[in-house]
């Protein structure tokens, strides 16, 4: 339910207003967003830099919730992560296409990930992570034409160290990671990680008469990093990481009713919403992730003052999904069950080399090359149970359930596909900055890249899995992949659809920049970015309609804005305005086959998005620093293209993007005092706001908006060596959703959509 905007701020205010006179400075942070490290506040871009201990201190454990303190940032949470999404200023892709990639790219330590639903793994060992928003493809290349989420891991160290971080919150929930890091010999250091965390689960499933929780996890990994200095002209790294997550993850909660019949079959309340915590499914909705990769990096002095900088990398992804899709016990006369299970495997290559000249030259400069190469492959089968008539007796519920022994009256639908996707890109890329004078700089770029997808798809017509002999049911198609020769147009009559496709593009940013004094800065912006060509590969995917290349989508963004430290730097305020159009958007239209919602990857037109961001720092004291920021976007189709299958576009123009609240904001009150005998108490509060949305292009889905307020209180050390916090999650109860499919039938409730505490224990050792 929603809760007043304004009880909501009081709290935090409460928190922001303890405090005294004792100035301070806010501390300078270094990105690399220009590839190449400088001080945030000279960065020509809208960027959001979050060190690793303050991700600890808003106890962040994956990219779904950096939105509560990076207003522009948003995220569509699939069943499973390989149909999540990333969205930055309202603008992300929506695909269950395996030959699709994403709008926002997620880089780890310069390493570009494939695919969206990598970058849904929990982070940990972070030094930091940088949103730089806009198109940001001259110097990033892959899949940033909507931006990049940067994750900084931490490496070696010359003296010995070590953290735990032990967890424990309502619910069952049990985190844990612990760290150590030290020199081997005097030009090898090393660091260790690991983790692990386990959830009971949020939502109860009633199914038999049981309480089963569900939505929880069970997760796990590792981290090693080994770093080579042999000298000051040289520096080499190596990484491997392993992790592992088992979710019972994400059930959907049926939120409205869905007539008389069904809701006794569910045998709950039906009409409760947001509220609705209970499910009642014969199939438990999972998602097993195993991913892990390696990279090299080596950096080398060249010319005397030059950086060679090269990494190579190779990661692994394997997510394999069971999901229910009927979201009821069982099947009944006139509602079908539809149950669904899928294998993605991503194997992914790639090596980037970079040359930088020294920063502080009237010209400098950064020039590379970057090849990379995806292979994807994907197992889906589908199983349905249907009956028009049954030999059972009437449920109580008024339904009459199908007999499964009965193979005259009721049929089994089913069928299967194998998609095999091949991604290879390649390109070149430079970008150079020229101080005009002492306070004046123009910045430009250009890229050009080379992008190649061919894929395989396999898959026959659906059959009765009792008979063999031909059937069709909710989602299983009468016709094979290659499609009918008899159709118009007319398929190859085969089971098999393949296709390839290539594109170049040029691609580049101008800036200008201007430092008004020493502690404001200007600047302007155009940039041109490009997303390549895809495919619609997915599970029912019929030739030839959805074996049409799907073309690059490119986009033309302009932005100014200024970065500023005043008040002898207590203050520190930057503020970006933005305008960008999308061509070629990749978005999904909606058809019904059988009855359910399938998707159709097209380019699905123009789209725009406009607003501005304000972030700010300010450190009144040396133990009072607040941060906050708000974001107002308008994002919203232009002019969208008939869906091929139907004639008709999904969305009417000047309906809203999803997932891309206009309002959204958020402001953290740190506050640290002497407290007890050389001990130091922390007080955190933190509140973020998500205006109204939708879940899906044509105003579908509406989301209302809600507000967060987190509260924890820390004792320490005086060192910070040993901190005990207790937290408070979501003070005010306000419960809401992250997806509203099918008018509210299906919804999906976070973890933190209730009230919930927790205790963590943070340990130094050094």
């Amino acid at each position: 339910m929603k809760k007043a905007f304004g009880n909501s701020t009081s709290v935090v205010v409460a928190v922001i207003l303890m405090g005294a006179p004792a100035f301070a400075q806010v501390d300078e942070i270094v990105v690399t967003s220009q590839r190449v490290e400088q001080n945030l506040q000279a960065v020509p871009i809208a960027v959001t830099a979050l060190s690793g201990d303050q991700l600890l201190d808003a106890t962040v454990v994956n990219l779904e919730d950096l939105n509560q303190i990076v207003p522009s940032l948003n995220f569509r949470k699939g069943t499973t992560n390989a149909n999540s999404a990333v969205f930055l200023r309202g603008v992300g892709t929506i695909s269950f296409s395996i030959a699709a990639e994403p709008s926002v790219s997620t880089v780890v330590d310069g390493v570009v990930l494939s695919r969206s639903g990598q970058a849904f793994a929990d982070l940990y060992d972070i030094e930091r992570v940088e949103v730089l928003r806009g198109p940001q493809g001259t110097l990033f290349g892959k899949n940033a034409s909507a931006g990049v989420v940067s994750i900084v891991t931490k490496g070696g160290t010359d003296e010995l160290e070590g953290e735990i971080n032990l967890g424990l919150w309502e619910e069952s929930e049990y985190r844990a990671k612990g760290s150590v890091a030290g020199p081997l010999t005097d030009t090898l250091s090393a660091r260790l990680t690991g983790f692990y965390g386990y959830f009971d689960g949020h939502i109860t499933n009633i199914f038999n008469g049981g309480d089963e929780r569900v939505n929880g996890y069970e997760r796990w990994g590792s981290r090693f990093v080994l770093d080579f200095d042999p000298s000051d002209a040289a520096s080499v790294r190596l990484a491997v990481d392993f992790a592992r997550s088992d979710d019972d993850c994400c059930a959907e909660i049926t939120g409205v009713s869905r007539g008389p019949v069904l809701d006794a079959e569910l045998g709950f309340p039906t009409a409760r919403g947001e509220d609705q915590r209970v499910v009642n499914h014969n199939l438990v909705t999972t998602t097993e992730d195993t991913t892990w990769g390696a990279s090299l990096q080596g950096d080398f002095t060249m010319f005397s003052d030059h950086t060679l900088t090269m990494i190579g990398a190779y990661r692994n992804w394997e997510n394999v999904e069971v999901r229910e899709g009927d979201f009821l016990p069982r099947a009944i006369v006139g509602t079908a069950q539809l149950h669904d299970r899928g294998i993605v495997e991503t194997d992914q290559y790639s090596f980037e080399a970079r040359l930088a000249s020294p920063q502080d030259q009237t010209v400098s400069y950064v020039l590379g090359g970057f090849v990379w190469r995806s292979d994807n492959t994907q197992f889906f089968l589908r199983d349905d149970i249907t009956c028009a008539t049954s030999t059972l007796p009437v449920a109580p519920s008024g339904a009459t359930p199908c007999d499964v022994t009965d193979t005259v009256n009721t049929i089994f639908p089913t069928a299967n596909s194998f998609s095999d996707v091949e991604m290879t890109n390649y390109a070149f890329f430079g970008n150079a900055t020229w101080n005009l004078t002492d306070a004046f700089r123009m910045i430009g770029g250009v890229r050009w890249t080379r992008d190649d997808v061919e894929f395989t798809h396999e898959r026959a017509p659906g059959v009765n899995l009792a008979t063999g002999l031909p059937a069709t049911g909710p989602g299983v198609s009468g016709n094979p992949a290659g499609g009918l020769t008899s159709a118009t147009p007319p398929g190859n009559g085969t089971n098999i659809s393949a296709g390839e496709t290539d594109n170049s593009n040029f691609s580049g940013r101008v800036i200008a920049q201007y430092d008004f004094t020493d502690g404001v800065m200007g600047y302007a912006s155009y940039s041109r970015g490009y997303k390549g060509p895809a495919f619609n590969v997915f599970f029912n995917h019929t030739a030839p309609t959805n074996s049409v290349p799907i073309g690059a989508e490119t986009s033309n963004s302009y932005e100014a804005g200024f970065k500023s430290r005043m008040f002898d730097d207590r203050l520190q305020l930057n503020v970006a305005g933005f305008y960008a159009v999308y061509d070629g958007f990749q978005a999904n239209n909606f058809v019904l086959l059988n009855g359910t919602i399938i998707t159709n990857l097209t380019n699905a037109g123009k789209v725009s998005t406009a607003g501005f961001e304000v972030d700010g720092v300010f450190t009144p004291t040396d133990w009072w620093t607040v941060t906050g920021g708000v974001a107002y976007t308008d994002a919203e189709v232009k002019a969208f293209n008939p869906n091929p299958l139907t004639n008709a576009p999904s969305a009417l123009n000047e309906t809203r993007l999803p997932l891309a609240p206009r309002w959204s904001s958020s402001i953290v009150s740190e506050w640290t005092a002497p407290f007890f005998m050389g001990t130091q108490a922390h007080l955190r509060g933190a509140w973020s706001y998500q205006g109204d949305q939708f879940s899906d292009l044509g105003n579908g889905g509406p989301i209302e908006q809600h507000s967060l307020v987190d509260l924890s209180l820390g004792f320490s050390d005086a060192d910070d060596n040993y901190r005990l916090t207790f937290h408070v999650n979501n003070l005010l109860d306000d419960s809401y959703v992250t997806l509203n499919t099918s008018n509210g039938q299906r919804l999906h409730i976070p973890r933190d959509a209730s009230r919930y505490v927790g205790v963590t224990l943070r340990a130094n050792f050094n």
